[in-house]
């Protein structure tokens, strides 16, 4: 279990492959910011709920310039059909090993019912167009979490442009 990235610090760079095929990196995003959310698994009530609010938020976010991108340990034929289901308007990465889980923080033990276990914890990093982690959010509530989310990308533009 590592330690959390925090604000600040250089984000951790990744390259994983995607629910469309593709191998998306986040070099991919450099020049633009970028919301990196962290969830446990597909189709499940809270990662629904999470993915659907970034999935209504996502033309605000774009109008600032910034992208999204999920990131579970889902298999890349799980997310496929998970974003079909929900009808998602950005990528889920597949990080079956968690080891980009593990450098962003998000890979923690957790305990359910007095058994402990090794699982991601929801978690949000807003990263700016340099790459470095603007906005962390460990331990998300799902509701509401999309407009703290667009809000904090609104600043970070806000303060780039002044």
């Amino acid at each position: 279990m590592s330690d959390w990235v925090e604000e600040g610090q250089k984000a951790p760079a990744f390259r994983l492959p995607s629910d469309s095929g593709k191998t998306v990196s986040l070099a991919d995003f450099r020049g633009k910011p970028v919301v990196v959310y962290f969830y446990p698994r597909d189709n499940t009530p809270g990662c629904t709920r999470e993915a659907c609010a970034f999935r209504d938020a996502l033309d605000k976010l774009q109008t600032l310039g910034v992208q999204v991108v999920g990131i579970s340990p889902d298999s890349v034929e799980s997310h496929r059909k998970f974003r079909e289901k929900y009808q998602l308007n950005f990528p889920l990465l597949s990080d079956t090993d968690h080891s980009v889980a593990s450098k962003y923080g998000a890979w923690r033990e957790k305990t359910l019912y007095g058994k402990k276990t090794m699982g991601i914890q929801r978690s949000t990093f807003l990263i700016d167009a340099q790459g470095k982690v603007a906005r962390v959010w460990k331990r998300v509530q799902v509701d509401g979490h999309d407009q703290e989310v667009l809000e904090a990308a609104r600043a970070l533009v806000e303060q780039r442009s002044s």
